[in-house]
Formats: structure tokens, C-alpha cells, sequence
């Protein structure tokens, strides 16, 4: 499986590390490159954009979103992915 994931912090880290261990591509992006590259470093793929995260991924995009509930994830969603994913 492949699948996009954004916001790396303890659940979100940690969540991009159980995929990684079982076998899916997973590319990441966090506005804390920190975090990123300690993902990075266990195989997964960087994104230094939402852009080009979703540029990284095939179609169908799948996106798992790992910031904060209410406004941050509804933000992060009509930002970024209503414009820039299709509807499957």
C-alpha cells in the first residue's frame, strides 16, 4: 500500500514507522523537518511541500492526515487537498 501522511509527531511518527516496518510506501511531510527525517531515515519517501507530497504519490491518492482536530485539520484539508486531489 502507499499512502501519504502528514503531521509526524508522536501519533503520527509513530503510525508512518508501523507502516514502514510492514512493508508500505509511505510519504511524508511535516512542517518540522525533524520529524520528517527520522522517517526518512527508515525508508520513507520526503516531501518538502503538501504539494509535492501529493505529486509523489500514484493515483488513487491516499492521505492520512495526523495534525490536531477542528480547525488545523479542517484547514489542511480545504487548503491543500480539495484543490489538489480528484474526487475517486
Amino acid at each position: 500500500m502507499e499512502l501519504g501522511l502528514i503531521g509526524l509527531g508522536r501519533m503520527g511518527g509513530n503510525m508512518a514507522q508501523r507502516l514502514l516496518t510492514g512493508g508500505h510506501r509511505i510519504v511524508a511531510y511535516n512542517r518540522d523537518k525533524t520529524a520528517q527525517d527520522v522517517v526518512v531515515k527508515k525508508s520513507a519517501v520526503g516531501a518538502d511541500s503538501i504539494r509535492q507530497l501529493t505529486q509523489k504519490l500514484t493515483a488513487p491518492r491516499t492521505v492520512w492526515i495526523m495534525v490536531p482536530a477542528g480547525e488545523p485539520t479542517e484547514n489542511t484539508i480545504n487548503e491543500y487537498f480539495v484543490p489538489l486531489l480528484e474526487k475517486s
